[in-house]
């Protein structure tokens, strides 16, 4: 075999290592990094280091491994070449054409990426297949572009690397992938902070440089191109270095030193970013203000009686072992509601229905994403910085809503119209020991209308009513939480249910769809006999959207809730401000439970009860408290915000929007509140004092 097919390895593999090598010397000289490094530990950190971007190379190597793979002239003969450009040619106007396809299910701009990539592949395709003449002319093209795709992402790696760094003294984390998640707010960010245009124009000038000195020392070997069985011999050694990578990579990362900044020096970036993704955790003793430990606990605690973690709450009357159905409702932002001001009708069902229950005028979601809902209405705490609990690794044997129940002897079921292990929602109510009703267990015959979420929401109410008749034979409670997913982009349902087609695809069709089903699952409900033994919750998991002039714009964490049951819940309002964690603890007062609580929510009808909600975007995590919000950020930054109401014409207790003022003098106190919540918390999960 003939050596010189692997140069293209080489000369991108020697680059991406001095890159490295001189961002990590820029590292120890920058003036963040306020540590000094010995001779033998500089030796440690560049030999580590050297070692781990080989094998990050190897790799990252993988696609451009797969193209010189595929690389033939065989497959352009016929017959096989019109076959694969008939298929390229077919799935090209599937998605282009087709109004259902499964990429526009998606919605986004998922559909034209996949359109462009399909029709790039078919267009190059065709070229080389009907004028073979050109052919090397054109391999020689798509070569360079993915020499400069590679060129381009090691560059753009170490500028955003460096950047990072300068901001945070670490390599990548978690705040890098939530820059992926808000794309639209960094690149804002980007744009006003740094000189971004000049910036681009070097990092693409250099890229198309060392590409085309790469492309000169390389383009011959796509003469010659590789047969079938040196392929195969360069196939196998490569998933041998493959294989011998994710073996010592994990190794390399566990050598430890004694000096933060050593360690994190020597690391390299795409793994942090690979264990930061899949870990989904932000260390907030590393990025958050801080407080003594047991100040901060004893502060945040104070709030509960008796003023311990796991207490016990006695009421003075006997249990009622109602059933109890939570339904939290994808997206459903306070000002859908008539209620709240919106004059377009999409949600008279639920209006109807707040007027007959104890509605929560007042509430306000703890974040911007589903797992987000269901962790503050499963485990009622706080959020933490980084994902959601439910998609952390560390997720099971936690103290749920659900383990109060099953402790009073209900079945517990988790039901959702989608396939469950989407967000990773089936590990975590599974590893908690909930039973999963979901997509799986439909029948074709009882699926009348699904897209890429799931089973309409209007299927989901009939299975519901399945489901909950079986368990009521049992002669068991039951309680059920119930996801909805039809008021999620795309918008689409049954048509002829609502006066908005679902081809229009807008939010409030999907609204008003999903106020219909409700409406239908209740008038299914009522004809059954268990109604009247049971207590509803509805609630949203999170407003349609998280987008404002502050980090955490009030408006855009209001959401409704309301506790109904004919008969047993009176009728009535409370206005005072209360999180979503504070839901379910509320509920178990309702039902007068006696049982041993580790919540973080309250009983908003407690005696000791403090009016406040928290609110956290992945990183950014806030306190509304007394007027202010106060929120407390990575780098230890610490902002705080006056609230007044802004005029409308709305009763007090539904005015949506305040104006949010910057305030120079910070309110200590509330600052020291604020700390107090999320540290606590995060100290409690970190260390599972949180699980049953």
């Amino acid at each position: 075999m003939d050596s010189k097919k692997i140069k293209p390895f080489l000369y991108l593999g020697i680059f991406y290592l001095l890159v490295s090598l001189v961002l990590r010397v820029v590292f120890i000289f920058h003036p963040i990094t306020n540590a000094s490094f010995g001779v033998f530990e500089s030796l440690q950190i560049l030999l580590v280091g050297l070692l781990s971007d080989i094998f990050v190379f190897v790799l990252s190597s993988s696609l451009l491994a797969l193209y010189f793979l595929f690389l033939s002239n065989s497959k352009y003969q016929k017959p096989f070449g019109y076959i694969i450009f008939g298929v390229l040619v077919a799935a090209f106007c599937y998605t282009a054409f087709v109004p259902g396809n499964i990429f526009k299910q998606y919605g986004g701009s998922f559909p034209e990426v996949a359109m462009a990539f399909i029709g790039m592949k078919t267009l190059f395709f065709g070229l080389m297949l009907f004028l073979p003449a050109k052919r090397v002319k054109i391999r020689n093209i798509l070569y360079f572009i993915t020499l400069f795709l590679y060129v381009l992402l090691i560059i753009f790696n170490a500028v955003s690397e460096y950047f990072f760094w300068n901001e945070f003294g670490v390599r990548y984390n978690f705040i890098a992938v939530d820059y992926l998640i808000y794309t639209n707010e960094v690149i804002g960010n980007i744009m006003e902070s740094y000189p971004v245009i000049p910036l681009f124009s070097v990092i693409f000038a250099l890229s198309l440089v060392i590409t085309w000195l790469v492309f000169k020392k390389t383009k011959g070997e796509l003469l010659d191109l590789p047969n079938f069985k040196q392929k195969l011999i360069l196939l196998g050694i490569f998933l041998v270095l493959c294989g011998l990578s994710l073996v010592v990579i994990p190794k390399l990362e566990s050598i430890k030193t004694n000096n933060t900044f050593a360690q994190e020096i020597q690391a390299n970036g795409f793994p942090k970013f690979y264990k930061a993704f899949t870990q989904k955790e932000l260390d907030y003793f590393q990025f958050y203000p801080t407080m003594d430990e047991n100040l901060a606990e004893q502060r945040f605690l104070k709030q509960f009686q008796p003023p311990i973690l796991s207490r016990n709450i006695s009421p003075e009357h006997p249990e009622f072992k109602k059933n109890v159905v939570l339904i939290s409702i994808e997206s459903l932002s306070a000002d859908f509601l008539a209620h709240y001001g919106n004059t377009q009708k999409i949600t008279p069902f639920l209006d109807s229905l707040a007027n007959k229950s104890l509605m929560f005028t007042n509430l306000y979601a703890t974040g911007n994403r589903t797992v987000r809902g269901l962790e503050a209405l499963t485990l009622c705490i706080p959020p933490t910085a980084g994902e959601s609990i439910i998609k952390r690794e560390n997720n099971k044997n936690k103290f749920t809503t659900g383990s109060v129940f099953k402790s009073k002897g209900y079945d517990v079921k988790f039901l959702y119209g989608g396939y469950s292990y989407f967000d990773n929602m089936e590990d975590f109510y599974q590893g908690n020991g909930y039973d999963i009703v979901d997509r799986n267990d439909f029948k074709p015959e009882e699926i009348t209308f699904a897209n890429v979420w799931g089973v309409s929401d209007e299927d989901m109410a009939k299975k519901a009513i399945e489901v909950m008749n079986k368990e009521a034979k049992s002669g068991k409670p039951f309680f059920n939480h119930w996801m909805t997913v039809s008021n999620h982009r795309p918008f689409t349902y049954p048509e002829g249910r609502i006066d908005i087609p679902g081809t229009a695809k807008s939010r409030d069709g999907g609204v008003k769809y999903t106020d219909y089903s409700l409406r239908r699952f209740f008038e299914m409900a009522k004809k059954q006999d268990w109604y009247k033994n049971t207590v509803f919750v509805i609630v949203a998991d999170h407003c349609a959207s998280s987008a404002g002039k502050t980090e955490l714009p009030m408006d855009k964490y209001r959401i409704p809730g309301m506790i109904f049951s004919e008969g047993f819940v009176a009728p009535r309002q409370f206005n005072q401000l209360m999180s979503q964690i504070d839901v379910m603890p509320t509920l178990f007062g309702l039902l007068n439970f006696n049982y041993q609580s580790k919540f973080l929510g309250q009983d908003v009808f407690s005696g000791s009860f403090q009016p406040k909600a928290y609110v956290a975007t992945y990183q950014d995590l806030g306190l509304i408290k007394d007027n202010y919000l106060t929120v407390i950020s990575p780098t230890k930054k610490v902002r705080q915000y006056s609230l007044t109401l802004q005029k409308s014409d709305l009763p007090e207790n539904f005015k949506l929007y305040y104006d949010e003022n910057l305030v120079k003098n910070t309110v200590q106190n509330l600052v020291d509140d604020c700390v107090s919540v999320f540290q606590s918390t995060s100290d409690w999960v970190q260390k599972n004092k949180l699980n049953q």
